[in-house]
């Protein structure tokens, strides 16, 4: 075999210029497909994750203030020298003060006083925030004194608000509303309505929550003669523990 012959053929068993370049842009263009699938799926995977903590974090400051709530005592944390009375319960649309033990966990033993606030937050919207002091010791004209530090239990917050009820005269649960007026005695049910931010991705439904505590003896404390109507009463013990979520 001639010498121009075996060069010949030894040139055309190569790769030119051009392949290369075309195998080096179809690898290119394979790997971008790939690391672009990889990227997807981590962040699907980091969005089902917060997703995942969100609802979690929702449902736990659900189940604590219905825990909390539905064991409030008519125990006095101050009184109002003018008038003599005892603050048992106080209550606005944006807060709630009242008398409750803490779980184990978090407690010291014994009552405490407890408070729900819904404030503004830093960058917009609002955050519902929970504080406790031991009611052994707890000065209603220095409430900081012995309590602890604010926790928030919810944030991103669009708007929000507590609403209360008890009974009439009658024995009839009155209409909702979000002034409670007679500190001295508690509700017999309170009602939590918050809308959450779009952002936030959960939905917050209406919490009402009855009280554990015998309704007749929370109305009774303060409000000597009050008649109770027996199936308001019976449809309130009727209910599930803590009311529900609606």
């Amino acid at each position: 075999m001639s010498a121009a012959r075996r060069s010949s053929r030894s040139a055309s068993s190569g790769f030119t210029l051009l392949e290369v370049m075309l195998a080096i842009v179809l690898l290119a263009l394979l790997l971008a497909g790939t690391w672009g699938a990889i990227r997807t799926a981590v962040h699907a995977m980091h969005s089902g994750e917060a997703a995942i903590d969100r609802t979690n974090r929702l449902r736990v400051a659900e189940e604590f203030m219905r825990h909390q709530i539905s064991r409030i005592l008519p125990l006095a944390y101050g009184s109002d020298d003018s008038t003599g009375s005892n603050y048992v319960f106080e209550g606005q649309g944006n807060y709630m003060r009242f008398v409750a033990p803490m779980p184990g966990y978090l407690s010291k033993g014994g009552p405490y006083v407890q408070t729900l606030k819904l404030e503004r937050a830093r960058g917009g919207g609002m955050a519902l925030v929970f504080t406790d002091a031991m009611l052994n010791g707890f000065d209603l004209e220095d409430q900081k004194a012995g309590a602890t530090e604010p926790a928030v239990l919810l944030d991103q917050i669009q708007d929000g608000k507590f609403e209360y009820r008890t009974l009439d005269d009658q024995g009839e649960l009155t209409d909702w509303s979000d002034q409670w007026d007679d500190p001295s005695v508690t509700p017999v049910m309170v009602r939590i309505r918050i809308a959450m931010r779009p952002e936030a991705r959960v939905v917050f439904p209406d919490m009402e929550i009855p009280l554990m505590l015998d309704v007749g003896a929370a109305h009774a404390l303060g409000r000597p003669g009050s008649v109770l109507n027996p199936r308001s009463l019976g449809g309130m013990r009727r209910r599930p523990l803590g009311g529900g979520s609606q």
